[in-house]
């Protein structure tokens, strides 16, 4: 038979009371007794009643994941990362996507009218979306974002991306590179802006005038990524080396250079940044900069979480970046 939560008090010998607040990590409550309970729940293999917890507490248990992002690669590792903490703390995961434009608003209420999660996580570029702010804001709805633009007064989970992209370059520059081409992300995307800065920033500390011509548009997918690169390579002096704002784009530079007869890195270095299981997937591997996505994901919950239990609780945690030298950048060959 199913263990009950007056099991689970009878073995702790506490109120059925105090063994819900521990479960729903409720403060003021002693450790030893919090050890007791969570011994009882592990012996009696206890797991909450979704269902009686949110008839008892109107409350669905359920944060929804709401995104218009077309990479896969790092919605699947926010995913792991929201997955991880849900479980954590028993609340089920719920994926919101809404369409752009005029589409934005109404999946977004439908969304809240058809599942009534607790609570939203957003990411990039809704993170910075005026319309679904003000919805959330007017419904008082809580939300966390992932790298928004504007972390001022919000909780979620941030990492400095202009720094993180000026390691990078100063490599390429270092092996000897003077023209790098750069792949941006959609112009709505905080990231697209800070990777620009980090980009122009390491030109100008390397003293190496920018090019505009050598900066094209992308859309953070695969399919962008192509164009993207076929733009570069026919120049009529193309770039030694790109730096793709995401893993996605770098990937796809990987295909134009083949289908060209250019070997990575031989003929072109290249470059990413997110470090989304793609990198490691291509031959050769992908210099790119680590940005712990699964990571973000599990704390942009956790802050959402203690915001859900307390109003005014949560923070914008800041996380640390590290750049993957791999075997895909090359110091430049001569022409």
């Amino acid at each position: 038979m199913r263990s009950r939560i007056e099991d689970v008090a009878a073995v702790a010998g506490v109120s059925i009371k105090t063994v819900s607040r521990v479960l729903n990590h409720e403060p003021n409550v002693r450790e030893e007794t919090r050890e007791r309970v969570l011994a009882a729940v592990t012996r009696l293999g206890y797991k909450p009643n979704l269902s009686a917890r949110s008839l008892a507490g109107q409350r669905s248990y359920a944060l929804a994941l709401v995104y218009n992002n077309p990479s896969r690669n790092y919605l699947m590792e926010i995913q792991n990362g929201m997955l991880e903490a849900c479980h954590a703390h028993h609340y089920n995961l719920i994926l919101g996507p809404v369409g752009i434009g005029r589409r934005t608003l109404p999946d977004l209420s439908a969304l809240f009218e058809n599942s009534r999660p607790d609570g939203v996580v957003l990411i990039p570029p809704l993170t910075d979306d005026a319309v679904v702010l003000a919805y959330l804001e007017e419904n008082e709805i809580p939300f966390a974002s992932i790298a928004p633009r504007h972390p001022e007064g919000i909780i979620g989970v941030r990492m400095d991306e202009t720094t993180a992209v000026v390691e990078l370059i100063g490599h390429l520059v270092k092996q000897g590179h003077r023209r790098i081409g750069h792949i941006k992300g959609p112009r709505a995307h905080g990231a697209c802006q800070w990777r620009l800065a980090g980009y122009r920033q390491a030109l100008r500390d390397a003293g190496i005038e920018y090019d505009p011509s050598l900066v094209v548009n992308g859309q953070f997918s695969f399919e962008s990524g192509i164009e993207a690169a076929n733009a570069l390579l026919d120049l009529p002096e193309p770039p030694t080396a790109i730096f793709a704002a995401n893993d996605d784009m770098a990937a796809a530079v990987f295909r134009v250079a083949g289908q060209r007869g250019l070997r990575v890195p031989r003929d072109l270095s290249v470059c990413g940044f997110d470090d989304t299981p793609i990198a490691g997937h291509i031959y050769p591997a992908l210099t790119t900069v680590r940005q712990p996505t699964d990571t973000m994901g599990r704390i942009a919950t956790e802050q959402l979480i203690e915001r859900i239990r307390s109003s005014g609780a949560g923070s914008m945690v800041t996380v640390d970046h590290a750049v993957l030298v791999r075997e895909s950048t090359h110091a430049p060959r001569r022409r």
